[in-house]
């Protein structure tokens, strides 16, 4: 720790974080004159060194919240052919992964409760034994989040929580940071078949985050409270599942024996690039579970 991310740190914390989210949030909604707009989109593609060539639109986005929660064109990002492979759900950089240690995950040395993080002590005992993933999506990113495997979108859980910024400071100076943070937790069910049983996509916001969206409920913030799907939303791998509403992070955990292998170690990941995959069936001698 030096003085400068120790000052950082004790700023963010007196600051009115909410209130300056929801600001935020309010001023990104706002509709823009082209000239205004194309100098601030331009302006930050320079400061985060964001490339567009990918996107649906390259300009003549109405607002910042257009801009930043940009499409990509059909196609711009190729999915595993094979079926055993977990799909990265979103752009950004793989902070942490590794198991769950009975029912907690660890994130640069510091433990989480998965309780904690999915909203449920019944939903985390699934995951007890199993595996997770973190993705920090930083303000270069495409910010939409897509799912991981093929399935049915079971359930979505959407917890209040405070709104400190989940970049290296707060995670460092934070205690419990993710948990703490309002959540969206996403449970997406694969097939039988497929062997990668439930798993679970947690978008955590953050400062400056305004809302958070998800594909299967009309709302332009998820609403606080356990939302279940009947029936279920049957969902691709790859297709979109939620928005960030300005950046944040996604959590992802997998069942015991779901995964066996990372496909990616941590750094930098793009959405739809091979995250981890299953090598064996679940429940047999050669896999783990």
């Amino acid at each position: 720790m030096n003085a400068l991310t120790y000052a950082t740190a004790q700023l963010i914390r007196v600051l009115p974080r909410e209130r300056i989210t929801r600001v935020m949030g309010k001023l990104s909604d706002i509709s823009w004159p082209q000239p205004v707009g194309r100098a601030v989109v331009d302006a930050y593609c320079r400061a985060y060194n964001v490339e567009l060539d990918e996107c649906l639109k390259r300009d003549g986005f109405s607002s910042f919240d257009e801009f930043f929660t940009r499409e990509l064109q059909s196609g711009a990002r190729p999915l595993p052919s094979d079926g055993g492979v977990v799909a990265s759900p979103a752009d950004g950089r793989i902070e942490s992964q590794g198991p769950v240690d009975g029912r907690r995950f660890w994130v640069k040395g510091r433990p989480y409760s998965v309780a904690e993080l999915v909203g449920d002590e019944r939903e985390a005992a699934r995951y007890e034994g199993g595996a997770g993933c973190v993705v920090y999506l930083s303000p270069r990113d495409y910010h939409r989040v897509h799912a991981p495997v093929g399935g049915v979108i079971r359930s979505v859980r959407s917890m209040p929580g405070d709104y400190y910024p989940v970049n290296d400071i707060g995670v460092r100076h934070v205690p419990n940071l993710f948990a703490r943070n309002r959540r969206v937790a996403i449970a997406l069910d694969a097939p039988e078949a497929s062997g990668f049983g439930r798993v679970m996509v947690v978008m955590v916001a953050a400062m400056v985050v305004g809302r958070i969206t998800v594909s299967c409920i009309a709302s332009r913030d998820v609403p606080f409270g356990y939302h279940e799907m009947s029936p279920p939303r049957p969902v691709e791998q790859g297709e979109e599942i939620g928005i960030f509403r300005l950046g944040s992070t996604a959590v992802i955990f997998f069942e015991p024996g779901a995964v066996n292998r990372w496909e990616a170690l941590e750094g930098p990941i793009r959405m739809g690039q091979p995250l981890a995959r299953r090598t064996h069936k679940r429940g047999t001698d050669e896999g783990e579970g």
